[in-house]
């Protein structure tokens, strides 16, 4: 399995960015995939999280109505839309998925908000 991001990037606060991640899963509409986030010298966190079909959506609370995970099962890919961006949203994020027992993650993708 082989999950790769791009999109990230420098964006001035208020501005947008959207994140790709192309999934080389076999059977990629079977599992939900999230987007995670790892500021420097934090942990990471959950961002959101779509399910399977794609029509139910979790979202951490600092990211509500501003950002949009959303998929495309006949592209294996896996989007963030992420929109009013705030310095805060500096991160390294990385697309996850969990099939059966096991975890996989992609190599993660920059986004910086800055002015």
């Amino acid at each position: 399995v082989q999950l790769v991001e791009s999109g990230g990037g420098l964006v001035q606060p208020g501005g947008s960015l959207r994140l790709s991640c192309a999934a080389s899963v076999f059977t990629f509409s079977s599992y939900a995939m999230s987007w995670y986030r790892q500021a420097l010298g934090k942990e990471r966190d959950l961002v959101a999280t779509i399910l399977k079909a794609g029509g139910t959506t979790n979202y951490a609370d600092s990211v509500k109505g501003r950002f949009t995970i959303s998929r495309d099962n006949a592209k294996n890919t896996v989007y963030l839309q992420m929109n009013s961006l705030k310095p805060e949203d500096t991160a390294v994020y990385y697309c996850y998925v969990r099939i059966l027992w096991s975890t996989y993650w992609g190599q993660g993708t920059q986004v910086t908000v800055s002015s």
